[in-house]
């Protein structure tokens, strides 16, 4: 299955001219047969790509990379591959046997290479806003997209991977590359316009798990998540109270669900503190095409807006 992504998100939503929207086509007969792991990697894989690539997700819409189990017939497309993507920082660490069990061949593109990532908080230790959580996720945080710069460093890597990897279209993804990092640049002042007008101080978010320590350490948002960097990650009940003692001292107002993690415990902390989650941000993947962020620029955009409104009103 192949993704061609053109206009309409970014032309509706930022009225920037670029890459942008969701449509489906059919790549070339010659096309670069190429894997991503999920689907934020595979809209920017296809982004550069273009129909010059034969893009498989791994991982699609709405779905956790953290609890995913690859099937036989993604491993065979794996070994057919000549690139696979992925993000590293240990987000998939599942990668490495699949890449021996598939007896892929092709390069293998870390796209978080060359970024300079977070600390996990809860690497060894329980989790630093006092929310245990019974096991380890790795020394960094591998949630780097987060922060649209990081991006502009992905899309950089994907192209020399493709460039490398086809050099006859390489000025095809060069040109592509620098025309969706334009729209990247555009993206990240539109972010930092949003959050302007909101004082610093009030800039408080709950979220369901440490997802998001990339964009508020870009944006100067303060996020408190329930569960770690992993969104399958267990908390502990005396974490969960402290996390409801915190939200009654600050005030905090902005709470919100998550599309890869369960509602409950977002649902649980909103009953004990008389709050109603705001809406539902897109942390780990991206929407069905036809939703609400079916493109990485959409989702950052939603994000933007809807952690924006519920501050401001708080």
């Amino acid at each position: 299955m192949k993704r061609r992504i053109f206009g309409r998100g970014l032309v509706a939503g930022l009225g920037l001219a670029g890459v942008g929207g969701a449509a489906w086509a059919t790549a070339t007969p010659a096309a670069l047969p190429v894997v991503a792991s999920f689907s934020i990697l595979g809209d920017l894989v296809q982004q550069v790509g273009g129909e010059r690539v034969q893009l498989t997700q791994l991982i699609g819409p709405d779905s956790d990379a953290h609890v995913f189990q690859p099937r036989p017939a993604q491993a065979r497309l794996v070994g057919q591959a000549r690139l696979v993507f992925s993000n590293g920082l240990g987000f998939e660490g599942w990668m490495p046997r699949l890449l021996r069990s598939a007896n892929f061949r092709g390069q293998h593109v870390v796209l978080s290479r060359g970024i300079e990532p977070l600390r996990n908080p809860g690497h060894g230790h329980r989790h630093g806003h006092g929310h245990g959580h019974g096991h380890d996720h790795g020394e960094h945080d591998p949630h780097a997209w987060q922060n649209v710069a990081h991006v502009r460093v992905y899309v950089r890597n994907i192209a020399d991977a493709l460039c490398a990897a086809d050099a006859a279209g390489c000025d095809f993804y060069r040109q592509r590359a620098q025309a969706y990092d334009a729209v990247l640049a555009q993206l990240d002042d539109y972010i930092r316009a949003a959050w302007a007008p909101i004082e610093v101080a009030q800039r408080r978010v709950i979220v369901a798990h440490d997802a998001f320590a990339y964009y508020g350490q870009a944006y100067n948002v303060r996020f408190m998540a329930a569960r770690g960097v992993s969104a399958d990650s267990e908390p502990t009940a005396r974490g969960i109270a402290r996390l409801v003692q915190q939200i009654r001292e600050e005030r905090i107002r902005a709470l919100f669900v998550e599309n890869v993690t369960d509602p409950r415990l977002i649902e649980q902390i909103g009953r004990e503190t008389g709050l109603r989650p705001a809406g539902r941000l897109y942390s780990d993947a991206l929407s069905a095409p036809g939703g609400t962020a079916p493109t990485y620029v959409e989702m950052l955009r939603h994000n933007t807006l809807a952690l924006t409104r519920a501050v401001a009103a708080a």
